[in-house]
């Protein structure tokens, strides 16, 4: 059974979300930037992908307009919001204050 999304993003570990979809072009461009960026991360962050298709609930709940778009959740609230394609340069850039 899955977990609600709100129990997901509430743990003491952060949580960076990524809202794709299957047919977005530069969701596929950023994945393995997304990916190094998580490995190189190891247990400081959780990385997540939900696809706004299956779960368009969850997407409008948090008022996701354009995909890619990646959000830091700590303790269950959003802290950081990015839309576009970023290189794991620009993730650390902009998510290393928050961890």
């Amino acid at each position: 059974m899955k977990k609600p999304f709100k129990e997901i993003v509430e743990g003491e570990v952060p949580v960076l979300v990524d809202f794709h979809a299957t047919w977005c072009g530069p969701c596929k461009t950023m994945a393995p930037a997304l990916q190094a960026f998580a490995t190189e991360m190891g247990d400081r962050l959780r990385v997540i992908k939900i696809d706004v298709d299956r779960n368009p609930q969850v997407a409008l709940d948090y008022k996701i307009q354009g995909v890619p778009t990646l959000i830091l959740f700590k303790e269950g609230k959003p802290v950081w919001r990015q839309s576009g394609v970023l290189s794991t340069f620009q993730m650390h850039q902009g998510l290393s204050p928050f961890l």
